[in-house]
């Protein structure tokens, strides 16, 4: 837990856009079901509207994307809830703004909106006062390579201080995402075999059944790798990767990811494949010679006394057969010809929809013959919806100032670092069909690990 000051006023930039409407309003309400919303929050954009306007907007996008409106929560919403229009690069903006945050002495601004827009506003509200002993919540992509992220870094220290940066990764703020740092470092029988000496390989899945929905131009200016690979499933292979987390500090266990970060070696071409599902040219705002990925699948190697000569196969698609997220973590057979099942052990986290972990085990199958058969334990089985919601969680976390479920700076350059030599062009993107596991060119990335296993 932080011991830095609670955040008194929330300033949400772009608060007339798509997150806001999908993610912000629905998780503003759930921190007011449980009491948890003690602050004013002002929304900030410049679409022509008035308060009345937002608020509509607000319950539109509770009843749609919040799990439907709570009357009394809504209410209570309602009477923190501020709006100002005004242009970014207009100080007449800030100026309301500081007036509306009503004296407020650690502000939050969260900046839901294009990145090409970060430095108008940062600079703003650095000259301003708006940002004094306050912090900034920035949301992905940060940056759009290593040179990028490196530049957005130096804009956002000369206003804000690291300590005061919060860089969202929505992904980290996942409960079954959370739950493989927990199930890891809380269960003794799992420490002697996470190792390269009894674990044969690890692959990570990221499959989604539909395409760009109506997000091409912003699709086709980042493709499959800026998208998730460089972010959400490189946060993912360090939780599975990571040394044991003191406890001793709270930092200690970004520390150990960046560690892991740092034991990644940079991606060579030649452990790529890039894919994109036929039709995609068509796709509005997408360019009609585009060779962008929506499919990427990675081969990468973590130089690290635990995981040397261990595989981590990355497979992240659009347009896939099912829509779920699931890490698989296959075990070496044992020695024994007679004892040496078709079927190795394994561990299986799906992490989305729904939520599994589950063991693979050998049993005897029933008849006169010592012969075995597959079965799984599963530990943990939620259906999709009885956790807390990233943005929710999340929201409430850099209020609070606890900074456990967000992304460094060492961090975020590293992960840059790792994907740089596969950026753009780097390899032919191959065609693949709707509905599909991706081009079968990727099949070979696996083909000395057992192949790919496909989520059901």
């Amino acid at each position: 837990m932080s011991d830095a000051p609670r955040s008194d006023a929330l300033a949400f930039f772009g608060a007339t856009g798509d997150l806001a409407y999908k993610k912000i309003f629905p998780a503003l309400h759930a921190m007011a079901r449980r009491g948890h919303l003690e602050f004013p929050v002002i929304g900030v954009a410049k679409s022509g509207w008035n308060l009345d306007q937002l608020r509509a907007r607000a319950r539109e996008s509770i009843e749609k994307h919040g799990g439907g409106v709570d009357d009394e929560a809504f209410k209570r919403l309602l009477a923190r809830l501020g709006y100002i229009d005004g242009d970014y690069q207009d100080p007449a903006t800030y100026k309301a703004l500081l007036k509306a945050m009503g004296g407020a002495q650690h502000p939050t601004h969260y900046l839901a909106i294009p990145p090409s827009l970060f430095a108008t506003v940062i600079k703003e509200l650095g000259s301003s006062g708006c940002a004094r002993n306050g912090r900034v919540i920035v949301e992905k992509p940060f940056g759009h390579d290593l040179p990028s992220a490196q530049a957005l870094n130096v804009t956002l220290h000369s206003v804000f201080q690291e300590s005061s940066v919060f860089r969202i990764d929505h992904y980290l703020g996942k409960e079954p995402v959370q739950n493989i740092v927990l199930f890891r470092f809380a269960n003794t029988f799992l420490e002697p075999i996470w190792n390269r000496r009894y674990v044969k390989s690890v692959q990570i899945t990221m499959a989604e059944s539909f395409g760009v929905q109506g997000r091409g131009a912003f699709y086709d200016a980042n493709g499959a790798i800026r998208d998730v690979v460089q972010n959400h499933l490189l946060q993912v292979v360090a939780y599975l990767a990571m040394e044991p987390p003191l406890t001793t500090y709270p930092e200690s266990i970004q520390d150990e990811k960046v560690k892991v970060f740092r034991s990644i070696l940079p991606l060579d071409p030649k452990d790529l494949v890039r894919g994109q599902f036929s039709g995609y040219r068509k796709e509005q705002g997408v360019k009609p010679d585009s060779t962008v990925e929506t499919f990427a699948a990675v081969r990468l190697h973590i130089d690290s006394w635990r995981w040397d000569n261990v595989p981590f196969f990355i497979r992240a698609g659009k347009c896939m057969p099912v829509d779920v997220t699931e890490v698989l973590v296959t075990l070496k057979r044992p020695p024994l010809r007679k004892f040496r099942p078709e079927d190795a052990n394994h561990f299986r986290f799906r992490l989305g929809p729904d939520v599994v972990i589950a063991v693979g085990a050998q049993i005897k199958k029933p008849g006169e013959h010592m012969d075995s058969e597959p079965t799984e334990l599963k530990l943990v089985q939620r259906p999709q919806g009885e956790e807390m919601e990233a943005y929710e969680r999340l929201l409430g976390d850099a209020m609070a100032g606890d900074h456990l479920l967000f992304t460094r700076q060492d961090a975020v350059e590293a992960q840059w670092a790792i994907v740089q030599p596969i950026l753009g062009d780097a390899t032919p993107v191959k065609e693949y069909q709707p509905g599909t596991w991706g081009p079968v060119e990727a099949n070979k990335l696996t083909e000395h690990s057992g192949g790919w296993s496909n989520p059901k």
